[in-house]
């Protein structure tokens, strides 16, 4: 089984460094340029399947990197974004800073340190989620031989990763948050996960 997981093209809140979470926004038109740079590069992969997170940035790039591919496009509510709860929509960077917590910036500095806000998730929340699906899936006797595609988020990305290398909360990021279309190549045999490409780019930034 091979995996590409791939966060989605760029949104118009990616761009003003607004918290997106589980809101439902669509690509802006250099998310759509990115995925389908993408989708170039990745023309000969022979995808079986793809897996997409319900929100409409992601479904969009699945669609885009699906092509005109016969295959069936599933959506997975286990690999939608982390929530952010009462923040969404709040900016996290810069001078235009909003959130009522001001100790935020763990969520990205210090991940053990993080507290969800109100009605909001916890990381171990999206690791489990995600990591629930990424069992099932890796354990599925129909897929063992499969090329998937799945698009996902930034964090949710990571917690599908973090499944795989089993890292400390504190080192979640890694290297940081994927940029926009950034892809994972997960390669699986005998049940056991491991990492290829991490944070791949198909175009330059």
């Amino acid at each position: 089984m091979i995996l590409y997981m791939i966060r989605h093209g760029e949104t118009d809140r990616n761009k003003a460094k607004l918290l997106q979470g589980q809101s439902d926004t669509i690509l802006n038109e250099y998310g759509r340029q990115l995925a389908r740079i993408t989708a170039d590069a990745l023309a000969g992969v022979d995808f079986d399947v793809v897996f997409t997170s319900p929100l409409s940035g992601a479904v969009e790039t699945a669609e885009i990197l699906k092509g005109t591919r016969d295959i069936p496009v599933i959506v997975e509510e286990r690999i939608q974004e982390i929530s952010f709860g009462e923040y969404e929509g709040h900016c996290y960077a810069g001078e235009h800073f909003d959130i009522p917590d001001s100790d935020f910036g763990f969520f990205f500095s210090a991940p053990e340190k993080y507290r969800p806000a109100p009605s909001g998730e916890s990381f171990e929340a999206v690791i489990g989620r995600t990591g629930a699906f990424l069992e099932e899936l890796m354990q599925n006797p129909f897929y063992q031989d499969k090329t998937i595609l799945i698009s996902t988020h930034g964090c949710a990305l990571k917690a599908l990763l973090a499944n795989i290398t089993k890292c400390d909360l504190a080192d979640f990021w890694g290297r940081g948050v994927y940029k926009n279309c950034g892809v994972a190549i997960v390669e699986v045999k005998d049940g056991t996960a491991q990492i290829l490409e991490d944070g791949k780019l198909y175009y330059t930034v």
